[in-house]
């Protein structure tokens, strides 16, 4: 049997939730507007389609992501954030702008050094 990690701070099940490479900057790409999976891996180009599948399908089964199949020839999906993930992005809003400050400070002590 697994040793169950404490999740006191909720840190574990919200990184379990979103991490990974790619689901952040899925949803962020998605939260404000319908996107079809073509354009998705236009808007991400360095994911493989295989991999942008996996993503939307673990995001969807978290309740992050809704997948709207429309019947029509060819056929058309989009995804979209759910209530959930938006407010999954609204909370790594913080997290991203801390991390372009970061980078910022590092990119600033590297310039430095040279």
């Amino acid at each position: 049997m697994a040793k169950k990690q404490p999740d006191s701070c909720g840190l574990g099940p919200a990184f379990q939730v979103i991490g990974g490479k790619w689901k952040a900057l899925i949803l962020w790409l998605i939260h404000t507007e319908p996107r079809r999976f073509g354009e998705l891996k236009r808007l991400v180009p360095d994911i493989s389609e295989k991999m942008l599948i996996q993503q939307l399908r673990e995001m969807e089964a978290d309740g992050l992501v809704h997948r709207k199949m429309f019947h029509e020839v060819p056929p058309r999906v989009e995804y979209s954030a759910t209530a959930l993930g938006v407010s999954l992005d609204d909370a790594l809003i913080p997290l991203a702008e801390w991390g372009k400050t970061y980078g910022d400070v590092i990119a600033a002590r590297r310039q430095a050094a040279e």
